[in-house]
């Protein structure tokens, strides 16, 4: 009789240092985050968009204070699905918020991988076919896979080097296009309705897509070294190189561009700023950044997402099969992770995948929130003010954001909509019968004993 295969997820304990840590935050942070959101800002909210830029800093800096306070408590490979077990157990507010965390770092990657074809392109003229974009993107997803399947030190080492590179690119093209330019300013322009309140609360919500890469870090908990304090330092580390290089980056586009052409240009706009100042070689530079700072982001998302679902798997929180594929449970979520990458590059447009990634995100995160309010506030040591002002920010970004997109895409509201609805039903039908077959295996037991 043949031996079982192995299904353990195995975790290297101590395998990611502190600067490794941060270059897989920053990695997801500033892969799309930086390069496809400013013009996709900008069209919502016009000139303000590096005001938006700064207000979704605010808002993630209140968001990351649970995050912190939780993972200093409890580190965890299975980072937020942990989280929000041990806020509400085995229940279905923690099934069905990881798998809005689960879907939106997906969405991510499929947005990373979009954003790499989309710059790549622009070494070719740009896209006339429409078919590029998602080839490469798809091209992206399977090398990133490939890597990961070779294990942390290389995912780690890879991400450094990508990290190093693409954090002293972004700070150039920054640094260059602020010294170059003639005004700090933009082109106001005709900006219509823009500039209202609900738009510039839509445009932060999708800012804070740049910036929610800082839960990857989360996902990693028990294998940083010295997790109970690396992880919340990780964390802040992060979040604050992030503010630096996207304040600089934000003020080099708006003072390059007319609006119209950051708007134009919305899936390529740094790219695009770089060509008045350099020239063609200024376009090069911005692209091959785009490209390594995507590649290294997309590798580190990719990282993280498997393991959150493969810890949802082995709580018995969401259905698992093996479709025949050997290996652990971690690989297997590994190729689920790649294969709705691959379907959503495929077949979603950049603003679309950004839509639906940002609705799922501040659900979830308003839980996380909430969580840490209604039971976890003494266990964690946290203020209570604190998350309640995170939610607030929460519902008032997402608020704004869902009526910039009911007038301009209520399709893409209705996808969030639907998805979101199939989840919970899903899960409550899978729950419901995981707490039936656990009552009868115990029934069966107990007769079998007497």
């Amino acid at each position: 009789m043949g031996m079982e295969p192995d299904r353990t997820t195995h975790y290297q304990e101590g395998s990611l240092t502190l600067p490794g840590t941060v270059m897989l935050g920053t990695g997801v942070m500033m892969g799309a985050g930086i390069f496809a959101l400013t013009g996709q800002m900008a069209e919502i909210t016009g000139a303000l968009f590096p005001l938006a830029f700064l207000a979704a800093a605010v808002m993630v800096s209140f968001s990351a204070y649970s995050y912190i306070k939780i993972s200093n408590a409890y580190p965890s490979a299975g980072g937020i699905g942990m989280y929000l077990h041990k806020a509400y157990g085995d229940r279905l507010p923690t099934a069905f918020n990881a798998l809005l965390m689960y879907f939106s770092m997906v969405i991510a990657q499929s947005f990373l991988a979009r954003t790499f074809g989309s710059y790549t392109m622009q070494l070719f003229g740009g896209d006339e076919s429409g078919r590029m974009v998602p080839a490469l993107g798809v091209s992206l997803i399977l090398v990133a896979f490939l890597i990961n399947l070779l294990g942390n030190r290389m995912i780690q080492g890879v991400a450094s080097i990508i990290g190093v590179l693409k954090i002293g690119g972004i700070l150039i093209i920054g640094l260059v296009g602020v010294g170059l330019a003639d005004r700090l300013a933009v082109d106001v322009g005709s900006t219509g309705e823009t500039g209202n309140v609900a738009n510039f609360l839509g445009a932060t919500a999708l800012g804070v897509l740049a910036f929610k890469g800082f839960t990857t870090i989360t996902n990693s908990g028990s294998e940083v070294k010295d997790p109970h304090r690396n992880v919340g330092r990780a964390i802040v580390i992060s979040i604050a190189v992030c503010v630096v290089i996207y304040t600089l980056v934000g003020f080099a586009v708006a003072s390059n561009l007319s609006l119209s052409e950051i708007i134009e240009t919305r899936d390529y706009s740094l790219a695009a700023a770089a060509r008045p100042i350099l020239g063609e070689y200024g376009v090069w530079f911005t692209v091959a950044i785009a490209m390594m700072a995507t590649a290294g982001g997309l590798l580190a998302s990719i990282f993280a997402v498997s393991r959150m679902l493969a810890m949802l798997t082995e709580m018995k929180l969401v259905p698992h099969s093996h479709f025949g594929m050997p290996g652990s449970i971690q690989k297997h979520t590994l190729v689920y992770a790649v294969v709705l990458g691959l379907i959503l590059t495929a077949f979603f447009d950049l603003s679309r995948i950004a839509a639906l990634g940002i609705v799922f995100y501040l659900i979830m995160d308003s839980a996380i929130h909430w969580g840490v309010l209604r039971y976890l506030c003494r266990d964690v040591k946290a203020s209570m003010w604190i998350p309640f002002m995170a939610i607030v920010m929460n519902v008032m970004a997402l608020g704004g954001f869902v009526w910039v997109k009911l007038n301009s895409d209520p399709f893409v509201i209705g996808v969030a909509v639907v998805a979101m609805s199939v989840i919970a039903a899903g899960e409550l039908l899978f729950l419901k019968s995981s707490t039936k077959n656990h009552a009868t295996g115990k029934d069966e037991a107990r007769a079998h004993h007497h």
